[in-house]
């Protein structure tokens, strides 16, 4: 980097292996996010990250405002859960999660008001560690998806040195947006939150990295980063080729800095930290106002959606609430999916509330979906061409249906990200990716890892 222009864009300095070009459709990259109304009722799953589920804090009866904790845990990998409106606790009671998992949840009857709760105040933060406190107190989980409890990414330990912080801007999913529309609309909460994390953590590099399909975001970024270009600021814009998965943590570490992350291990292993923007955005406008994550963006896409938008949602609003704002759908669609085409869950039942992690909902014609039925292995090999963790899928497929837990550990199953690389390039249609959760299951169950 020393060759290049202070103010130059950067290029990725590595490239990871395997991949796939997707169509982009990114049909709402020019629709701004809209506000939904405040909605009657809100349900709020204790079970809303990776790690261990809330315990209720409150019972039936009982009157909560706007960013009170309704649920929380002493366990160390949790984040507490917040009402994201004020008004009655209805119930709290047993749900089926999209997921199919039972997860306790409260009920929340709004009362229209959004009243603040006494605690919604700005956290005094002169620390890393009064940072840490403070991210974990507002229930911040990773935005893009992945739902990982932001403060433990950002708890560094002594052993581990971390030189870099990782912007992830990709978004490669196809057809989600709220990524880019926050670096359109908000850039400078996300400049603000990084120039105040470089200060606490004395980051030698900051780099926001963009894949190269959205200049706009791109040009904004850069235009501010460039402002305090010669007074020592470490903060620079990458622009990455666009390829999915590039968006994926490993991925995105060795694009930005050519380092690999060994298996097992996490970016923090080679001196990284990577964030989604979206909840580095979050992190400036927490620290300004005390506000709690009880709301997030999502987009609402698909081709059986009537008016597709990029929303700003209460977490725990019905998914079918949210369908409706967008004017419901043209046709009854064969699969609706929160969360990407490529890494998204389906959806059974649309009255399940949206949760932190969930950055879309789209819905799509079985036209849309047309795919030619499984058929037999044909041993061409793309599928371990496209993995970026160099598996052989069909080998897990075949030791997963045998139940051959110890095999399966030594084919490497655990590191799969799901990514559905291999799916997308089987000339077969093989449902790959459920194999290879079917693998990871056959693990947990033996107890094998």
């Amino acid at each position: 980097m020393s060759k290049l222009r202070a103010d130059a864009i950067l290029k990725a300095v590595a490239r990871g292996r395997g991949g796939v070009q997707v169509a982009h459709n990114k049909r709402t990259a020019d629709n701004e996010i809209v506000r939904m109304p405040i909605p009657a009722t809100v349900v709020l799953p204790m079970q809303q990250h990776i790690g261990a589920p809330c315990k209720p804090l409150v019972k039936a009866g009982d009157h909560v405002d706007v960013g009170q904790v309704i649920g929380d845990t002493d366990q160390f990998l949790s984040v507490p859960i917040h009402a994201s409106v004020s008004g009655t606790v209805k119930s709290v009671a047993d749900i089926t999660l999209a997921n199919g998992r039972i997860a306790p949840a409260v009920t929340i009857e709004s009362d229209g008001l959004q009243t603040l709760h006494e605690s919604v105040v700005p956290p005094v933060v002169h620390t890393k560690e009064d940072l840490v406190k403070a991210i974990r107190a507002s229930g911040l989980v990773g935005l893009g998806g992945a739902g990982f409890p932001s403060f433990v990414k950002l708890t560094v330990k002594d052993d581990k040195p971390i030189d870099t912080l990782i912007v992830n801007a990709a978004e490669c999913e196809p057809y989600i947006t709220v990524d880019y529309r926050e670096c359109i609309e908000n850039s400078w909460d996300i400049m603000t939150s990084v120039y105040t994390l470089g200060e606490l953590y004395g980051f030698k590099h900051i780099i926001i990295a963009v894949e190269d399909n959205k200049p706009e975001a791109i040009r904004i970024l850069k235009s501010i980063a460039d402002k305090d270009i010669h007074t020592g600021n470490v903060v620079r814009v990458m622009a990455l080729k666009s390829r999915y998965p590039q968006g994926a943590e490993k991925m995105m570490v060795l694009s930005a800095t050519g380092r690999k992350v060994p298996q097992g291990k996490l970016p923090a292993d080679v001196g990284c930290i990577v964030m989604n923007v979206a909840s580095v955005a979050f992190v400036a406008r927490y620290l300004k106002t005390g506000k709690p994550l009880t709301s997030r963006s999502v987009t609402v896409s698909g081709d059986c959606i009537k008016n597709p938008a990029n929303v700003r949602v209460h977490i725990g609003t019905s998914m079918q609430e949210i369908i409706d704002f967008c004017g419901g759908f043209t046709e009854p669609p064969a699969k609706i999916l929160s969360g990407g085409p490529m890494m998204g869950a389906a959806i059974v039942d649309t009255h399940v509330p949206l949760l932190k992690s969930n950055n879309a909902v789209l819905a799509f014609s079985e036209k849309a979906l047309a795919k030619k039925p499984a058929s037999d292995c044909i041993r061409c090999g793309r599928c371990h061409a496209a993995c970026p963790m160099g598996l052989i899928p069909t080998q897990i497929e075949k030791y997963a249906v045998l139940g051959d837990a110890e095999t399966l550990s030594t084919l490497g199953t655990s590191v799969c990200m799901e990514c559905g690389s291999c799916a997308y390039s089987c000339p077969a249609g093989k449902p790959l990716v459920q194999y290879m959760r079917l693998a990871k299951e056959v693990m947990r169950q033996a107890g094998v890892k």
